[in-house]
């Protein structure tokens, strides 16, 4: 009888840990090859994990709850079905010496747009010297082993604050695994810079309050305390609620935030919708105004730079890759997959793509990879009946998108000859919050005035 050993995953090249947050199975139970077993929370994604084969889950090594490093054995399952030890027989526990050791819970950026959850991380890059230990440990081809990588590099998010801050992380002594420098090391280290300390009024004790790190490794900013009355409720915030408020609040902090506005009339768009939609549906796609809006925003970037940009310190990275955000809402909190490179897409591969990205989402099946690096962020609050939106900036982008309710309405209209009449219209508006440090107003405007034209203008082949 074979035993074989279930293990956190590796969900992307910048993962070191993830969060056992429910099983789908119990001790004595048969499982399906491919069949979800339990389901893990990373500072990317939320993710269902198929069984590698058939038979009985015969331990749960890890809890519900529990945050441990990748590779690390969470389960086994007896490959011949009802050969498992009883439910009620306590599992053996690995000795301490063969165990990993758990890494250290560290909050990421979640992606998020106008109240979203997830925020596009950049690619990990190379640490500028590596420690001469790490050599051996090399393959043969030259490529680092996962211990080397997590030793000389750390998170996006960390790489950014540090950059912020003005902190040289090869200076500071690591927690997480393989002395990984994790967000709670980086934060304890300029909490307990004397600058910090003095900086904060003994008389304010609310604004010198500092991140609280819950057993999920997620630090978010305590707001005051409010006592429930009798017969509220008493609801304790999901993961990805964590992980959203800490964004959000990190970006209200970090971006000079500005909005402009803009209407449109879609009357053409709705006609072309209602002339396609038909024919997408053929083919397995819905047809939406998100989509015509995306397809625009996607092939007006590539006109409008400093949209598609971020800022890194105190100078702008220009995108050359256009990624598009789609902000997803979800019972449980907010996620924003990518489309990427969404400039080379045509109408009916931006639709495909939302299409694909919003179902998996909902279903728990992306990948982190799916999640990150974006440039820029479309969220439709419309979708709900909101008129107008004005979402907080999905970091480290310099813009958002929102668009509002799409609806009839009286408008003034002017006939060739220059006569006006009143007309019913198809219209809505958009709203783009940016950073005002880099992205101007005359910047925003001028995106704005050609996302309109090439709305109202759209080409009438379908594609």
């Amino acid at each position: 009888m074979a035993r074989i050993d279930v293990v956190m995953p590796q969900m992307g090249e910048s993962i070191a840990e993830g969060t056992l947050s429910r099983w789908m199975k119990k001790v004595g139970e048969s499982v399906k090859r491919d069949e979800p077993i339990f389901e893990i929370s990373t500072d990317k994604v939320d993710a269902e994990i198929p069984a590698s084969e058939a038979g009985t889950l015969a331990e749960i090594l890890v809890q519900e709850g529990e945050t441990v490093a990748v590779q690390t054995v969470v389960a086994r399952i007896e490959t011949e079905a009802g050969a498992a030890a009883p439910a009620a027989e306590a599992p053996k526990a690995d000795p301490p010496a063969e165990k990993p050791a758990p890494a250290a819970p560290e909050a990421p950026a979640a992606k998020a747009a106008a109240s979203t959850k997830e925020s596009p991380a950049q690619p990990e890059a190379p640490a500028t010297t590596a420690s001469p230990a790490a050599a051996p440990a090399s393959g043969a081809k030259g490529e680092e082993s996962l211990e080397d990588r997590l030793r000389t590099k750390s998170t996006p998010l960390v790489r950014r604050m540090a950059a912020e801050h003005n902190v040289d992380l090869s200076a500071l002594s690591g927690s997480g695994m393989a002395g990984r420098v994790t967000k709670h090391d980086l934060l304890q280290h300029l909490e307990s810079k004397p600058a910090a300390a003095a900086s904060a009024p003994a008389a304010a004790p609310q604004a010198q309050a500092v991140s609280q790190a819950d057993g999920a490794g997620i630090r978010v900013i305590p707001g005051p305390h409010v006592e429930p009355w009798e017969g509220d409720t008493i609801e304790p915030w999901s993961r990805i609620r964590k992980l959203t408020a800490d964004h959000m609040i990190m970006s209200r902090r970090v971006s000079a935030h500005v909005a402009s506005l803009i209407e449109i009339d879609y009357t053409h768009i709705a006609r072309l919708r209602a002339q396609w939609k038909g024919e997408y549906a053929s083919r397995g796609v819905n047809l939406t105004f998100l989509a015509f809006i995306a397809k625009a925003v996607a092939t007006n970037l590539r006109k409008h730079r400093v949209v598609n940009a971020a800022v890194n310190g105190e100078s702008t990275i220009f995108r050359r890759d256009i990624n598009l955000g789609i902000a997803v809402a979800l019972d449980w909190g907010l996620i924003v997959p990518v489309i990427r490179h969404a400039d080379e897409l045509s109408l009916l591969g931006i639709a495909r793509a939302i299409n694909d990205l919003a179902d998996r989402a909902r279903t728990k099946k992306l990948s982190p990879d799916e999640v990150q690096k974006g440039t820029f962020t479309i969220t439709n609050p419309g979708g709900f009946g909101t008129l107008v939106g004005l979402p907080v900036i999905n970091q480290p982008q310099a813009a958002i998108l929102a668009i509002g309710a799409i609806t009839k309405q009286p408008a003034v209209v002017t006939a060739p000859d220059g006569t006006d009449a009143l007309a019913i219209r198809t219209r809505g508006t958009l709203a783009m919050s940016y950073d005002h440090r880099i992205v101007d107003g005359a910047d925003a405007d001028r995106f704005l005035a050609d996302l309109r034209a090439s709305l109202e203008q759209f080409p009438d082949t379908a594609d």
